[in-house]
């Protein structure tokens, strides 16, 4: 399903992250970065040890990427060209900035895409796996985050959702379909 505007087009497709061709994809990681269960583990198998080695160096460097942040490292074997790595909140039933967190690592992303260029960008379902967040609210938080960078001048022109299951695809159109105003 696809949304389109004056500033940009939202999609949200079911499918395979690892094949999916873009300025960049997103990484549901740890804060160690070092790859894991999940889209994370999926995206590190596909591009190869090289990113793995990247992401040891930045934290090395740097220490643990902390929940709500976000960085960039080459795509290395993926079809994208980049991976922006960001870490969303561990669901412990909404009462510690869940939201706030998960808010703060879409909108790390997106500050990545602006000052990198990036023209299209793909996300898969963040915190909605090991980490527990409920898809719904989670998918709201998400496609408020897109519309407003959407609506940014210098955003990314087109941003994808990539959902891995049919059962979390039809919530996250749900969710589209009744944000459609905002959108």
């Amino acid at each position: 399903m696809q949304w389109s505007s004056a500033t940009g087009c939202l999609e949200i497709l079911q499918g395979d992250l690892t094949l999916f061709k873009a300025d960049a994809v997103v990484n549901a990681a740890n804060s160690r970065l070092a790859g894991g269960g999940g889209v994370d583990g999926a995206l590190h198998a596909a591009a190869g040890p090289a990113l793995l080695a990247d992401c040891s160096r930045w934290v090395a460097r740097h220490g643990l990427l902390p929940a709500g942040k976000a960085m960039v490292t080459p795509a290395h074997r993926l079809p994208a060209r980049h991976v922006i790595h960001t870490v969303g909140p561990v669901w412990r039933g909404g009462k510690n900035n869940e939201e706030t967190t998960l808010r703060q690592a879409y909108e790390s992303c997106f500050t990545l895409c602006r000052s990198n260029g990036f023209a299209h960008v793909a996300f898969p379902a963040i915190s909605c796996g090991t980490y527990g967040y409920p898809a719904s609210p989670a998918a709201r938080v998400a496609l408020a985050c897109a519309a407003q960078a959407l609506a940014c001048q210098g955003a990314p022109a087109k941003i994808t959702f990539v959902l891995h299951t049919a059962q979390m695809y039809t919530i996250w159109l749900k969710a589209a379909q009744d944000a459609a105003p905002d959108l």
